[in-house]
């Protein structure tokens, strides 16, 4: 039985196929495109996995979409018909997306794969949310919460999976949303929605949450975890290109022009800036305001979530919990639940955002649409393209680059942890792209975390980004709890996929500078039994300096999505300030200024 699902029209479309109820390949359509979060029906995404499988459209099963397009239709005509005439704009310009993609997407479908209407299945939302969860997880019944920007009306939603059973219970429903509340003060610092909610969780720590009360003015939350947001201060209801009103800015202040440099005290003022500026105190008390109000949403975010849980648990008695959605990618937030609520383990889908939504909608019809119990856990990332030695090679050449070339896997890993040990950043290129947002070892940058000047080197000379953007270490399983404070309860998913934010112990905190964030550190897990290669890497960078960890950031820079294919990799390679390349079985060095 082949299954393929599909999420598109939002943000992140993605293709993800299942065999039998085995994943087999997943991946987002950006990859492909080189359009960061593309959202247009995922036509490569989708011959990537059916090429993977090698099969054609018409040997598919089943097709399922990962919402349901009439009941979103729905809403956007009841929304801006209570807020008319304002509106108007908002009605306008959604009629263009909807009349042209959204309402003929069955017809999309059936004409790409060549199939019948009756193949193809619509799922809801946020019951692809939580089916991307659960149906992944370990657990054989588990609580399950869902919690994003908006599905077709809901914006969180509770329930419980038992075996191949997933049942939502309770919802809240549009315009009150855990994600729009935290996208609002996104673009109140000057970060763009869907994109720079990492950036806020990134300024959070150099602030002081001291602006939660007014946070709490503009938000409500009950007993049973639900929320109400006062819409007298947002406009994402009426507007797609402002998120607050008036009255937001006057309870907050002006905000953030996105263009201004970021900078405070306890960050300094970083060299690369150029010369200090005149108003210097000035920018620094500007800045602290706005690190401060990062701080302040960032907690009263945690809390909602924290609240949101606590009355989960008390609802279902379940020792094990799923989250899914955007809101589940708040790793800070993550980090806590464990900690601070009864759950005993947590597992989130690593793909948690609505690409994730393709691989729900797959797995919801097979288990709960066609009756099937078989599952298999999802305990790697590694479900994208690949590429044979010859494609690289070819890439390579084509590229004009000098390559070495090794034989052996183990001298590989050799060459490559001496780079990163002598103070080389290099690109790191292997094997199956990584699902999801995170580069977990495949299509990773990689840098010494012991140099505290890597973090500044890596933002601004490779990456291109803001330079308070924290950097997370990838370490060795077994050495985890050398250098971090972790729950030992729990089965340890939420590692793997570099989804928990955790303490850094202090007494190492010292020896790992580039990763440490404010005495916390984004961690992800290397294990050898799934991926081998990226495991022999630090294994090699441990023997030499004795730090069982690596700096890890995606490969990419600034706007661009991380590299699919050895020609991205190549390109990025060329246009940045990377030392070195490692792709395959080759490594490429940057010939050094003035030699040729």
């Amino acid at each position: 039985m082949k299954i393929l699902g599909i999420s598109c029209y939002y943000h992140d479309a993605a293709a993800a196929l299942i065999e039998d109820g085995k994943l087999i390949a997943a991946a987002e359509e950006e990859r492909f495109s080189r359009i960061k979060h593309d959202f247009s029906f995922p036509k490569n995404a989708i011959d990537f996995c059916l090429k993977r499988s090698g099969i054609s459209g018409k040997d598919l099963d089943y097709v399922v979409f990962f919402e349901k397009p009439f009941m979103k239709f729905e809403r956007l005509m009841k929304t801006t018909f209570w807020g008319f005439p304002s509106t108007y704009w908002l009605f306008a310009q959604s009629m263009r997306t909807w009349m042209f993609d959204k309402v003929w997407i069955k017809s999309e479908i059936q004409s790409y794969l060549g199939i019948p209407s009756s193949k193809v299945m619509f799922s809801e939302h946020h019951i692809s949310h939580a089916a991307s969860a659960y149906f992944c997880s370990p657990f054989e019944e588990s609580a399950i919460v869902t919690f994003d920007g908006v599905g077709e009306w809901s914006t969180t939603t509770v329930g419980v999976g038992r075996k191949n059973d997933l049942k939502l219970t309770n919802e809240t429903h549009f315009p009150h949303s855990i994600g729009l509340l935290y996208s609002s003060f996104t673009s109140f610092l000057g970060f763009e929605v869907n994109e720079g909610e990492y950036k806020v969780m990134g300024m959070a720590p150099y602030g002081r949450p001291i602006y939660t009360d007014k946070v709490w003015q503009v938000v409500t939350q009950y007993d049973d975890g639900s929320i109400w947001l006062d819409p007298s201060y947002f406009s994402f209801h009426k507007s797609t290109s402002r998120s607050y009103t008036k009255k937001f800015s006057k309870l907050f202040g002006s905000p953030r022009d996105p263009e201004t440099q970021f900078f405070t005290k306890s960050t300094g003022f970083p060299s690369y800036f150029g010369t200090k500026p005149l108003n210097y105190s000035h920018l620094v008390e500007e800045n602290q305001f706005y690190a401060d109000i990062a701080a302040s949403i960032q907690t009263v975010t945690e809390e909602i979530i924290l609240n949101l849980v606590r009355a989960v648990h008390s609802q279902t008695k379940i020792p094990n919990l799923c989250l899914a959605g955007g809101v589940a990618l708040n790793s800070v937030a993550n980090g806590r639940i464990i900690n601070e609520t009864p759950f005993e383990d947590l597992y989130i889908q690593p793909a948690a955002g609505d690409g994730g939504g393709a691989l729900g909608a797959a797995l919801h019809f097979w288990h709960t649409g066609l009756n099937q119990r078989k599952r298999v856990v999802m305990d790697h990332v590694y479900w994208g393209a690949d590429f044979d030695d010859n494609h690289i090679a070819s890439a390579i050449t084509t590229s004009g680059f000098s390559a070495k070339q090794y034989t052996n896997d183990d001298e590989l890993a050799q060459a490559a942890a001496e780079r990163i040990a002598s103070g080389k950043v290099i690109g790191w290129f292997q094997g199956r792209a990584e699902w999801g947002p995170r580069a977990l070892g495949n299509r990773s940058i990689l840098a010494d975390p012991r140099k505290s000047e890597m973090k500044d080197i890596v933002n601004t000379k490779i990456k291109f980004r803001e330079p308070f953007r924290p950097f997370a270490p990838s370490v060795l399983h077994n050495h985890l709890d050398e250098f971090f404070k972790i729950s030992t309860k729990t089965s340890g998913y939420l590692e793997r996929f570099m989804l928990s934010v955790v303490p850094v112990r202090e007494k190492h905190g010292d020896l790992i500078p580039a990763v440490n964030h404010m005495g916390t550190a984004r961690i992800q897990t290397v294990y050898e039994s799934t991926n081998s290669k990226y495991s022999a890497l630090i294994s090699k960078f441990y023997e030499i300096t004795g730090i069982p960890m690596v700096l890890n950031t995606s490969f990419n820079v600034r706007g661009e999505p991380v590299v699919n294919s050895p020609e991205d990799s190549l390109n990025t390679f060329k246009n940045s300030g990377l030392d070195s390349l490692v792709i395959g079985r080759y490594i490429i060095d940057k010939p050094k200024p003035g030699n040729s």
